[in-house]
């Protein structure tokens, strides 16, 4: 009986620290996140309100792209693929290097939307996109369903959205645009939810293995996912809602 007690004592204690660790780690993610957002925001509204700025990328009139417009509006998805292949290779620290400069680029190939957009429309959206981002991750994090088997949908859907979106750049289709929104808000929508759950899932199912470094890349690629997930329903909101210049 005393050696039962032992046992389920140790098992006690484990799970404990299991659920400890969780937390930590869901913190790092968060975190991590929370300060690629920032970065983001802040590049973005230095260079958006900047025309000098500005201009290095864009017509500040028309916001057509130059070649470096184009060059900043490819290189976050050139970035993330390289990032992908990359991260066995990379220390946690490196990585979470890598993750602040994809941030900063991003907030280069966003500033357009401090020009084409009301200051008060791009707040009123990233309120609303991080309320609903903040319910679905919460809702990932919490619920008892599996819900592992949306991500090749999920993922399914992103490329077509990828595909779309370069095809409407030639096309400049308002209807296409439209229906890109509609459809890549439910998507990002549904990522936020599976990543949550996954972020988790993932910490529980290598948490025994005790790798700091890899549990510290791990954190780094779920800040990643997570970030791009708001950051995408973010722009696909204010396309629908913000209100323009």
């Amino acid at each position: 009986m005393a050696e039962f007690k032992t046992i389920r004592a140790s098992v006690g204690a484990r799970a404990v620290e299991i659920d400890e660790g969780l937390r930590a780690h869901m913190n790092k993610v968060y975190g991590t996140m929370s300060v690629g957002m920032l970065m983001t925001f802040a590049v973005a509204w230095a260079v958006g309100t900047s025309p000098e700025l500005l201009s290095i990328f864009r017509d500040p009139q028309t916001l057509s792209p130059n070649i470096f417009g184009w060059i900043v509006m490819f290189a976050p998805l050139i970035m993330v693929f390289g990032f992908g292949a990359a991260i066995n290779r990379l220390s946690a620290a490196a990585a979470q290097l890598f993750f602040y400069i994809f941030a900063a680029v991003m907030g280069l190939s966003i500033s357009w939307i401090f020009v084409a957009f009301t200051g008060m429309s791009i707040a009123h959206v990233f309120l609303i996109t991080s309320i609903a981002f903040a319910g679905l991750s919460l809702w990932g994090y919490t619920t008892k369903k599996d819900i592992s088997g949306w991500g090749s949908f999920l993922i399914m859907g992103v490329i077509g959205l990828i595909v779309a979106s370069i095809v409407n750049i030639f096309l400049a289709s308002p209807a296409i645009m439209f229906a890109i929104s509609i459809i890549g808000v439910l998507i990002f929508a549904g990522l936020t939810a599976y990543d949550t759950q996954n972020i988790k899932n993932t910490y529980l199912q290598m948490a025994h293995s005790g790798d700091q470094e890899w549990l510290g890349k791990a954190a780094i690629m779920g800040a990643l996912s997570l970030y791009l997930d708001f950051i995408n329903m973010f722009m696909l909101l204010l396309q629908l809602f913000g209100s323009r210049e």
